[in-house]
């Protein structure tokens, strides 16, 4: 497809990129990503209402984990609209305002999970750790304590960045890699020096998924301290197992991330089909596996998934 531009246009749109070449095909390419969609939506619906119907799992273990969902199915939502847009209908066209929106909530959900997985790792650390002090230290108070400056300290960091955006001429190309916005690129497309941009994102990386993974790799080394020292081997299986799916979940989360920023890095050689694939693993491979990691190694979750569907496979019997 060729896109004509005007004046006018540049100034006030972006235009956004599904998998180029492969427009024909569009078609047949939404049909796994709406399958994903779907997947991550019900999956993490599903992990919400166990959650809130079930009054044994109203534990800080718990709230975390629909914390972290409600999380994913944000970053979900975000990025739906123009990824199927584009797909199903072609729509190309986003204005600057919506793109900045867009690019605002992908980064802030970004952050916010990393966050919850920090606060994650806080209480394997100290269920294992101070067990008997466990009811005292995460109380409800504290916990939704943790999730508002979870999300107030990620929203506040990257609030700064549409602005930064906004101050930009953008008299290059106004074609998008992606189906979706992101600092990263809107900035390369700027006339002038990008350098603040480019200094303000690393500090907030820096202070946010940096400081994050070094005091999750901290909670886990003291756990295992704590773990080791336990005379029975049964025991410390035991305490392991608890820790299991919140290390997937982390894996999860920072390897994509990881695989990202370096093919960002160093993959300018690389096909530009890796540079999309690796930018959509990142974004939905975390939400759509969570639920997933949580369904099959967290046992109470995984009881009441199945009774839940005893209930509806009963109630088309008696239908």
């Amino acid at each position: 497809m060729t896109i004509s531009y005007n004046g006018s246009l540049q100034k006030a749109t972006f235009f956004l990129t599904g998998f180029q070449g492969l427009e024909a095909l569009h078609g047949w390419i939404s049909i796994p990503f709406c399958s994903i969609y779907l997947t991550v939506i019900v999956g993490n619906l599903t992990i919400l209402h166990i959650i809130h119907t079930d009054v044994t799992l109203h534990e800080p273990m718990y709230y975390f984990l629909a914390m972290l969902a409600l999380t994913d199915l944000g970053l979900c939502l975000s990025t739906l609209p123009t990824v199927l847009g584009i797909f199903w209908f072609d729509v190309r066209e986003i204005t600057i305002p919506a793109c900045f929106t867009q690019l605002f909530f992908i980064h802030t959900l970004s952050l916010v999970e990393s966050s919850v997985l920090l606060s994650m790792s806080i209480d394997r650390y100290v269920a294992i750790c101070n067990p008997l002090r466990y009811s005292m230290v995460l109380t409800p108070a504290r916990i939704i304590k943790m999730g508002l400056s979870s999300i107030l300290r990620s929203a506040l960091l990257i609030l700064p960045l549409p602005f930064l955006l906004k101050r930009f001429q953008y008299c290059r190309s106004h074609v998008l890699a992606h189906a979706y916005c992101l600092h990263l690129e809107i900035m390369k497309l700027a006339c002038s020096s990008i350098t603040v941009n480019h200094i303000y994102g690393l500090f907030v990386v820096a202070c946010t998924v940096g400081v994050d993974s070094l005091l999750i790799f901290l909670s886990y080394a003291l756990i295992l301290r704590t773990v080791l020292s336990i005379a029975s081997r049964q025991e410390r299986l035991q305490a392991l197992n608890t820790c299991v799916s919140h290390i997937c979940t982390v894996l999860l989360f920072y390897t994509p991330m990881i695989g990202l920023s370096l093919v960002h890095r160093f993959g300018e050689h690389l096909p530009r089909i890796v540079h999309l694939l690796m930018s959509y693993v990142y974004l939905l491979v975390p939400p759509l596996m969570n639920p997933i990691v949580y369904s099959m190694k967290t046992k109470q979750i995984r009881i009441r998934i199945a009774k839940k569907l005893e209930i509806v496979k009963s109630l088309k019997c008696f239908r």
